[in-house]
C-alpha cells in the first residue's frame, strides 16, 4: 500500500558487513569475500553460486565450527588493490569493466568456468589491478 503520511525510514551504514562463516571454512584477512547460496560467507574462488560481497576485515577460523557459528567483517564499497593473474591478466583494456575472481586474491580477464564477478577493474598497475567492490 503506498504512503499516506511521511515515514520514518531506517537506515545504516552498509560499508561493513557481519556474514556468518561457512562451516569447516577459514577466511583469511584481506581475502577477497563471497558468500554462498545459503548466505554462509567464504574465500572467493570461481565456484559455482558464489557471490562477493567485499575484503574480509580479519582473519576467522570456523574449520570447527557450524555454519554460522562464527562471524567475519566484510569491508565493500570501496576499491581494493588485489593480486592480477599471471594465465588471464586484467590490462589497461579491461578499464571499467567487469573482472573475475581466480581466488581469495587473484582476479584475471575471463570468467573461468564459473564466471563469478569481483567488481569493475579501475586501474592497472605493477601493484596489481584496482578492483572497485560495491
Amino acid at each position: 500500500m503506498p504512503l499516506t503520511e511521511d515515514r520514518m525510514t531506517g537506515h545504516q551504514d552498509s560499508e561493513l558487513l557481519s556474514s556468518g562463516v561457512a562451516a569447516s571454512t577459514k577466511i583469511f584477512g584481506g581475502g577477497l569475500t563471497a558468500v554462498n547460496a545459503a548466505g554462509y560467507a567464504l574465500p572467493a574462488a570461481d565456484a559455482a553460486g558464489l557471490k562477493v560481497v567485499g575484503i574480509s576485515e580479519e582473519q576467522v577460523d570456523n574449520t570447527a565450527g557450524a555454519n554460522g557459528a562464527k562471524n567475519v567483517l566484510t569491508r565493500r564499497k570501496k576499491s581494493f588493490w588485489l593480486k592480477n593473474s599471471s594465465g588471464n591478466p586484467v590490462t589497461i583494456a579491461h578499464l571499467q569493466t567487469d573482472v573475475y575472481v581466480e581466488d581469495d586474491e587473484t582476479v584475471s580477464s575471463s570468467g573461468g568456468v564459473n564466471n563469478i564477478v569481483a567488481g569493475k577493474c579501475l586501474a592497472v598497475s605493477s601493484r596489481g589491478v584496482l578492483v572497485e567492490i560495491s
